[in-house]
């Protein structure tokens, strides 16, 4: 299989293609659940110190495996054979099998961006290491960049164990024709000071100047990742792609959907999608720009 791979490009595509829509159907249970995960911790570590109720029930368990995905409407449970990514969508009509509820949209729409773009990171990097670490990191920027579109937070959960990824990677630096992503120690480690503390600087100087809050510490641990990744020279660059789109983004949304100017838009999904570009071209871009101004 190894040299199937190395051997036929076309071959290592299609697998990563197939395969990761397999991953979007489980990336669409992280982003419903995850969050959910999330607010019944934080609410058990606020009642830690009071007594529950006499005859209170402990709650159902509820993680990423259990229960079996339902219907949200008729509750009914969902087999493996209506939960085959897309063409299950396309079979049913884009409705529950039971109460011809419609299914959102969205979950489709996630398996095959995931395939896509995981496909694209397979043309771009070939068969190797590097493929497999990027294609990592594009999963993980897909779930954050939902998660936070939807409820305006980045878990730790998935941002922490990814900086501690980037470093790790950089142990095995030089790795032949992995440049990209097995980037020196010392570039990991202050690309991820630099991301960190970048935004957490803009973050306090906001909050002083006008006694608000302009991000979340989700974005800085974002951003610490990114450079954990690819080097503190991509910091700089990501945060202005991040901007450039954000800003276009943002005023697309007042103009066109009349949203409120003062409704809070996260700042996440920007940054995912400006780290995974300069994943991919970065180099090129920042080369490409400087020609340019020379």
């Amino acid at each position: 299989m190894q040299e199937l791979f190395s051997t036929s490009p076309a071959a290592f595509i299609t697998v990563a293609f197939v395969f990761s829509l397999l991953v979007g159907s489980f990336l669409n249970v992280v982003i419903y659940r995850l969050p959910i995960m999330l607010e019944r911790e934080w609410r058990a570590q606020c009642e830690e110190t009071v007594a529950s109720p006499p005859g209170d029930l402990p709650a159902a368990p509820f993680n990423l495996m259990v229960p079996r995905s339902r219907c949200p409407y008729c509750k009914h449970q969902i087999t493996a054979l209506q939960n085959i990514p897309i063409l299950s969508y396309l079979v049913l009509r884009g409705k529950c099998a039971n109460c011809r509820t419609p299914i959102p949209l969205r979950y489709p729409l996630i398996e095959f961006c995931t395939a896509l773009l995981t496909a694209v990171v397979a043309w771009h990097f070939g068969f190797g290491w590097e493929a497999g670490a990027a294609i990592l990191l594009t999963w993980s920027f897909i779930a954050i960049s939902v998660i936070d579109f939807d409820h305006q937070i980045i878990p730790d959960t998935i941002s922490l164990p990814l900086v501690w990824i980037g470093l790790g990677l950089s142990l095995f630096h030089p790795v032949a024709g992995a440049e990209a992503l097995f980037i020196d120690p010392k570039t990991a480690i202050i690309g991820a000071l630099a991301g960190y503390l970048s935004l957490w600087s803009v973050y306090q100087l906001f909050k002083l100047m006008t006694g608000k809050e302009g991000m979340g510490y989700g974005d800085f641990k974002l951003l610490a990742v990114i450079g954990a990744w690819l080097g503190w020279q991509m910091i700089l660059p990501v945060i202005l792609l991040s901007a450039v789109v954000g800003a276009i983004v943002g005023i697309a949304l007042i103009v066109l959907q009349g949203r409120d100017r003062s409704t809070p838009i996260p700042f996440g999904p920007y940054l995912a999608a400006a780290g995974w570009i300069g994943m991919m071209w970065g180099q090129q871009i920042v080369t490409g720009y400087l020609d340019y101004m020379s």
